[in-house]
């Protein structure tokens, strides 16, 4: 028998231009749900904060004949998809990172952030803090046609490069996809790709792409396979 708690509690739901999104609480947790399919939920946050403190390392690591460029003092990092906020708050709370820029497509869920919304106690501080920016655009545009240049680029917009929330991202983890995130990144510049599985065709792909130092690590989950995060760079 289902208690109030067993089902989920839908707080919000939107259509957008690119299929619905849901926000709702199943007990504790908050949930984001598109077109169906579960997203992320505010359960952990260990790989989400573990991806942004792993590209900052692969920026820290030392230079070498390949990739020469120095560290920058104050790097800027781009950050794909806000979600529920757990790698833009962990970003925020590094004063290591300078500029903190965020690219989220679905104005709902940036509505779930702002002016006491559900998400807001999770990332409050992150968006007052002068290095924040929130871009309202999609991900696999702005790869294409900004001009900007980071010195690492997160990139957790779906729930890995082999299961993907909408058809549209397919290519960004494809060559051509690939080729525009290393565009917007400085030489040296870490790409780091959460997924919620191991893809080892895509460090091959990767690889075939350009990027350099590739490797994956995996995060142990409390059931089934580990969270991922493979890590890349731009060669200098």
């Amino acid at each position: 028998m289902f208690t109030s708690y067993d089902i989920p509690e839908v707080l919000d739901r939107r259509e957008g231009p690119h299929g619905e999104v849901v926000l709702r609480r199943h007990g504790d947790l908050l949930q984001i749900i598109a077109n169906g399919c579960f997203l992320m939920d505010t359960s952990d946050g260990r790989s989400e904060r573990r991806l942004v403190d792993a590209a900052l390392e692969a920026l820290n690591t030392p230079r070498t004949p390949e990739n020469p460029t120095p560290h920058p003092a104050a790097p800027h990092l781009l950050i794909g998809g806000l979600g529920v906020g757990f790698s833009l708050a962990h970003a925020a709370d590094n004063p290591h990172w300078g500029r903190i820029t965020v690219i989220e497509r679905e104005q709902a869920i940036i509505d779930w952030h702002q002016n006491g919304a559900p998400l807001s106690p999770l990332t409050a501080q992150a968006l007052a803090d002068p290095r924040t920016e929130i871009l309202k655009t999609d991900l696999v545009a702005f790869v294409n046609e900004t001009c900007a240049t980071f010195d690492a680029l997160c990139l957790d917009i779906d729930n890995g490069p082999d299961w993907t929330v909408t058809d549209g991202n397919d290519g960004l983890y494809a060559p051509t996809g690939l080729t525009s995130c290393a565009r917007v990144l400085k030489p040296g510049g870490v790409l780091a790709v959460w997924s919620a599985r191991p893809s080892p065709e895509f460090e091959g792909t990767l690889r075939n792409a350009g990027f350099k130092q590739v490797r994956t690590e995996e995060l142990p989950v409390a059931r089934g396979v580990p969270d991922v995060v493979h890590l890349a760079v731009r060669p200098g």
